[in-house]
């Protein structure tokens, strides 16, 4: 049976100075790591979300599937949190104030910097 070849990947320009870098960047081989883990991310009014990661665009907005959104019921901090199911959501980035993901120490120093080295 006969393996196909692998495919080389196509080079993009990466900067104006000329210099090219594959499509498949280390930011996207990051970021795909994440798809389908579970996401908290909290929001400036002080509410978090809980869902699995479905994507990210360009601008930085996160969708979450299967999502929970958990928020204070009262301004005093031992208060009791409430919880209700949303489903599918956006997160716009300007709102973000947190983002942790379910995975392993060894997998989250490796994913710590999603900016390019």
């Amino acid at each position: 049976m006969e393996q196909p070849a692998e495919q080389s990947p196509v080079p993009i320009p990466a900067t104006d100075s000329g210099e090219f870098r594959p499509a498949g960047s280390d930011r996207v081989n990051r970021t795909r790591k994440l798809l389908f883990r579970r996401m908290l991310v909290g929001i400036k009014d002080g509410r978090f979300f809980l869902g699995s990661f479905y994507c990210m665009d360009k601008q930085g907005n996160i969708i979450l599937q299967d999502s929970m959104e958990y928020r204070s019921t009262r301004r005093s901090s031992p208060s009791p949190m409430e919880q209700r199911c949303l489903g599918l959501i956006l997160i716009p980035s300007s709102c973000r104030t947190s983002c942790h993901v379910d995975c392993s120490v060894e997998e989250q120093l490796s994913l710590l910097s999603l900016s390019e080295k």
